[in-house]
């Protein structure tokens, strides 16, 4: 079974599409989704998902984790550091060539980064 969506609760919608547009080299595009103002990663590989503004939403460093492939994990943890996130958890290779990292996003979120070898985007685990 794949994931499909996902949603990263957020306070401030214009203060987190800035910032996960300049930490993951992404656009997003601003919508509206049953009533909920959303900015939606455009990503054509892998699950879709949104920024999500609402009543319901509550960023929060526990629950769920949203793991992002990127091209270099060290990278992009220095873009989230620069941009007003806060290291989690520190690069660290959990299986051959697989690097991981955690940042606190500006909302409050925990969010993971994974790269496989030589810089190729990769799942966490196979």
């Amino acid at each position: 079974m794949a994931v499909v969506w996902f949603e990263i609760p957020v306070l401030d919608l214009a203060r987190a599409v800035e910032f996960y547009e300049a930490v993951l080299g992404v656009t997003l595009e601003r919508r509206v989704i049953d009533g909920h103002e959303m900015a939606v990663f455009l990503e054509p590989e892998g699950a879709v998902g949104a920024l999500a503004h609402g009543e319901s939403y509550v960023p929060s460093l526990d629950g769920s984790r949203v793991y992002f492939a990127v091209p270099d994990v060290a990278d992009t943890l220095g873009r989230a550091v620069a941009a007003g996130g806060q290291v989690l958890y520190p690069v660290t290779e959990v299986e051959p060539g697989v690097r991981v990292a955690e940042f606190a996003d500006c909302e409050g979120n925990r969010i993971a980064i994974s790269s496989g070898p030589d810089g190729v985007d990769a799942p966490v685990m196979a």
